[in-house]
């Protein structure tokens, strides 16, 4: 697909050359001391990319939370992108998509437990939320945070994307590198992300040499990994089933689907769902759109002239936040729209491994040691 190829405008290089002096002069302040960075006295963990666009940083996160809440109080801490908000805002049962962010309002009704806050000012964030008392903060994700050099965090997990690798692309707005790929030597931990299920050992070989990183890093490959279909208004769904609340993706054969997606990138999401069925018509906006009155009649028009007997509307989980809570959606599609989950796979059998680089970090940098022995005994 087209989205797999890496554009570069070259008539805009003069321009991404003065940005690239700006970048490089604002990190030379840091490597140097004259602006400062923030170190905190509990485990903090970077999840970040070099580019703009999606290299699947919400799912990577969503692993680390998976991987670390059983053992150890986790909170997030995001930007809170687009959302309708300034400053620091911790999340509650009342918050929205517009209030935290779509991506942040994800996490928080998938992982309820988990303390989750946005604030612009990263080190303001992680002191608003060291001061919660009940329960105490023990482990901190920085959500996009790898140019938010004020904090200075312990690990930091650099993503790429396999069809678009840093080392292949160019500074804004030429390209779409934040900044330079010398950038990437910050990080302790490289992921390859958005990997096909196939890809072949030579690839792997191919990729770790043109990332070109050093000995102290180190590279893993991740996959998506694609669950059953969730209801998004789950009390009017009549296709998922009665104990599960999910509807298997084999149950989308022979199934018209409108595909409404607002991300990066929804070619492997289209890609997945071809596997099932041809019958798709993919409604495609930017990445965090905020749908208006005139989407919700454009949505509604799309799925009525799907010809088949069965049909759904099938979108991403961030999406769905967008779409949970919107005045204008027509309550006669509300039966129809399901999310498609994304869970993370890390490859080449390098899971336990990998799970043990963030544990162990973890481990050894949390202040209460009762917590390690608990974790201890969460592992065993």
């Amino acid at each position: 697909m087209d989205e797999h190829f890496i554009k570069i405008h070259k008539w805009l290089y003069p321009v991404s050359w003065i940005y690239g002096a700006v970048v490089t002069v604002r990190n030379k302040l840091f490597d140097w001391g004259f602006l400062r960075s923030k170190s905190f006295d509990v485990p903090v963990i970077c999840i970040g990319n070099l580019s703009v666009g999606g290299t699947g940083k919400t799912p990577h996160t969503e692993y680390l939370i998976k991987l670390l809440r059983n053992s150890y109080h986790v909170a997030v801490l995001s930007r809170g992108y687009k959302r309708h908000s300034r400053g620091y805002v911790l999340a509650t049962s009342q918050s929205t998509a517009h209030s935290i962010g779509d991506e942040p309002y994800q996490m928080y009704t998938k992982f309820p437990s988990v303390t989750l806050a946005v604030d612009e000012n990263r080190c303001h964030g992680i002191e608003q939320l060291l001061a919660i008392k009940e329960p105490s903060v023990e482990v901190v994700l920085l959500d996009d945070a790898f140019q938010h050099r004020y904090v200075k965090p312990g690990l930091s997990i650099l993503l790429t994307d396999y069809h678009r690798l840093f080392c292949d692309d160019t500074l804004l707005p030429a390209g779409r590198l934040r900044e330079s790929v010398n950038g990437k030597n910050r990080a302790q931990i490289v992921i390859v992300t958005k990997c096909p299920q196939d890809i072949k050992p030579i690839d792997y070989n191919i990729i770790t040499k043109r990332l070109n990183l050093y000995p102290y890093q180190q590279l893993y490959f991740s996959s998506f990994r694609y669950g059953n279909l969730q209801p998004v208004f789950p009390s009017v769904a009549p296709k998922a089933d009665s104990l599960t609340n999910e509807l298997p993706l084999s149950a989308l054969v022979n199934t018209d689907i409108l595909l409404v997606t607002g991300i990066a990138s929804p070619a492997r999401m289209l890609e997945e769902l071809k596997t099932y069925t041809d019958q798709i018509d993919l409604f495609s906006f930017e990445d965090h759109h905020h749908f208006n009155h005139r989407d919700m009649l454009q949505i509604k028009e799309r799925f009525k002239r799907l010809k088949g007997e069965h049909k759904l509307i099938v979108t991403t989980e961030k999406d769905a936040t967008r779409l949970i809570h919107h005045p204008a959606l027509s309550e006669e599609l509300k039966p129809f729209i399901y999310a498609l989950p994304i869970e993370i796979e890390i490859l080449q059998n390098q899971q336990d491994k990998f799970n043990q680089h963030i544990i162990g970090y973890v481990r050894e940098n949390t202040r209460n040691s009762s917590f390690s022995e608990r974790e201890d005994a969460h592992q065993s």
